[in-house]
């Protein structure tokens, strides 16, 4: 005598009359293997933001969340056209007031123009340093779009085909950090750049500038130690290949100018037709007024005596 299932209707909607197809069968696979991979994620990426703490609304290999993304801000205000420093002091006696800061008017710098996104200060900085000490290097891409926009900055004047030359690091500091930050921005800004200004032609050469001994860390250093320590630092290594070429020179922050100084001199006198320079934040020099004067007489000294620029 058959048996009879009392629940047969019931379960009607949930029997497979047939074979799974093959789509089915991937969703149930992704079914199953999705809460290991979610876990797996949560264990090698970062839940929350490495410069606030805050949770992370999404899985991110740039642990920066939006919100200090939003804080890092483009600088506003009257600056130096040459250098790009903040020109809230009053000017050097004799000298009349201009639009240019009391370096450049006692010592012009070899490059022709620098530009810089925002101050080096708040998120901007924490993202510089999570990018530089903390090695997050897929934070490069947001940074590397706020540098482009810098050097949209140069776009009225600078010529529309540049070389794109990474300050180097010793090769005992690449080793160390594992990368050169500036290679990294100038790479990411690049990118950005040819999706927002097609025509304009960027030839990345990291190559093209040596550093040729470990100098010390400029950070803590007087405007005249840091002249001083990159004074000779740099070597171009194939100067056929800068000879008659615009250059753009990137690095991440420009504090007292003294490295771009020095790198733009070794490219001029390698037969650079010209050199500007761009970088991701701009150091506000923050001195009184009389060690700011020892300072740019300094430089002026130097420059008279034909020394290396810096």
């Amino acid at each position: 005598m058959p048996v009879r299932c009392a629940f047969r209707r019931n379960y009607g909607s949930l029997s497979i009359d047939g074979p799974l197809s093959e789509t089915s069968r991937w969703r149930a696979i992704v079914r199953v293997l999705r809460s290991p991979a979610d876990a797996i994620s949560s264990a090698l990426l970062p839940a929350s933001c490495s410069l606030c703490g805050s949770p992370l609304p999404r899985l991110s290999s740039a642990p920066i969340c939006d919100a200090c993304w939003s804080e890092i801000t483009s600088h506003s205000g009257l600056v130096c056209s040459r250098c790009g420093d903040t020109l809230d002091a009053p000017v050097l006696d004799g000298i009349p007031a201009t639009n240019l800061c009391r370096a450049c008017a006692i010592a012009p710098p070899p490059f022709a123009k620098a530009v810089s996104f925002g101050i080096y200060d708040g998120r901007l900085r924490d993202a510089i340093h999570a990018l530089k000490y903390d090695r997050i290097r897929p934070a490069a891409r947001n940074l590397g779009a706020l540098l482009a926009e810098a050097i949209a900055q140069i776009l009225p004047e600078a010529p529309s085909a540049m070389l794109v030359v990474p300050v180097p690091l010793h090769r005992t500091k690449n080793r160390q950090r594992g990368f050169n930050q500036a290679r990294t921005l100038a790479q990411a800004a690049i990118g950005s750049l040819s999706q927002s200004h097609p025509h304009w032609k960027f030839t990345l050469a990291p190559s093209t500038l040596m550093r040729l001994r470990a100098t010390e860390t400029q950070a803590g250093l007087t405007p005249t130690q840091r002249r001083r320590n990159v004074r000779g630092a740099f070597k171009v290594s194939d100067p056929n290949a800068v000879s008659g070429q615009h250059v753009l020179l990137v690095d991440d922050i420009l504090t007292t100018g003294a490295t771009a100084r020095a790198a733009a001199q070794s490219l001029i006198k390698a037969g650079a037709a010209s050199v500007y320079v761009a970088t991701l934040a701009r150091a506000r020099r923050i001195n009184s007024n009389v060690s700011r004067t020892h300072a740019f007489a300094d430089m002026h000294s130097s420059s008279s005596s034909h020394q290396p620029a810096s």
